[in-house]
């Protein structure tokens, strides 16, 4: 059932999202997708959840779109391009919310995350991948180059590693995919639902509200020249600096104690 395709767990400020088609590899189907994008709108509205982790059941993190349900697509008068042009904009539409919400998220990836499931891990703010997960962008292999996965990739590794994971098709070991930067942490398969929980935690105990402004600057300031870079977030710690909770977080510091947050 549709309604069953998200699952969401919410524990000490943190909400646990889990993409629950395990028989596709939880791939993004348009359900998948409009449920996906239905809960990133909740959470948007949320106050109460510091931090969001993103999972996949079964084997899987995710591998990408629903081949299945695009080829079935091709049986309509213009061959599918009407609905591949509204999936590609649905799909585009659902990870730039990831950025955008106030929250810190975190893609825990076990299995593979492949094309636009990679897209998808790398859409997210941090990344845990349990040490045997891999990541591919590997739609040339099917003569489909992952363009739309393209930008997300290139966000994250130096151009050359995406240009020869996009081109050779070849996935990427999750040690590797740390080095070059895709990935912050990895884990044993066993340790990892723990690392990333931790990771969470540790996150969701800072002041919710300068996490949610320092995100907001990160993303903002990112292609900017090197003056309106230091504009936008010379302006963001003006405000910041005169809020209540960084003023008693600045004094509990200097008294050595824990800071009294509202």
């Amino acid at each position: 059932m549709t309604d069953d395709l998200i699952q969401r767990e919410d524990a000490g400020g943190i909400a646990t999202i889990t993409l629950n088609s395990p028989h596709s590899l939880n791939a993004l189907s348009v359900a998948m997708l409009a449920r996906l994008t239905a809960e990133l709108d909740r959470l948007a509205a949320d106050r109460a959840t510091r931090v969001v982790i993103l999972r996949g059941a079964g084997r899987a993190f995710c591998a990408g779109h629903d081949l299945k349900e695009m080829q079935a697509a091709r049986e309509t008068p213009d061959r599918g391009a009407a609905f591949f042009r509204q999936l590609f904009e649905d799909c585009a539409a659902m990870m730039q919310r990831l950025p955008l919400l106030p929250q810190p998220v975190i893609a825990q990836v076990h299995g593979i995350a492949t094309a636009a499931g990679c897209q998808l891990a790398a859409s997210c703010d941090m990344v845990v991948a349990a040490e045997d997960a891999r990541f591919g962008v590997n739609g040339v292999n099917i003569g489909l180059f992952c363009s739309t996965p393209m930008v997300a990739l290139t966000r994250k590794v130096p151009p050359a590693v995406a240009f020869e994971m996009l081109t050779t098709g070849e996935f990427l070991p999750a040690p590797r995919a740390r080095e070059v930067g895709l990935v912050n942490r990895t884990a044993p398969a066993a340790d990892l639902s723990a690392t990333t929980r931790a990771l969470a935690e540790t996150l969701s105990a800072k002041l919710t509200a300068a996490v949610k402004i320092g995100k907001r600057s990160f993303y903002d300031q990112m292609g900017l020249p090197l003056d309106q870079a230091y504009a936008l977030t010379g302006a963001a710690m003006v405000e910041n600096m005169l809020w209540r909770d960084t003023d008693e977080g600045i004094r509990a510091f200097l008294e050595k104690r824990k800071p009294d947050w509202a």
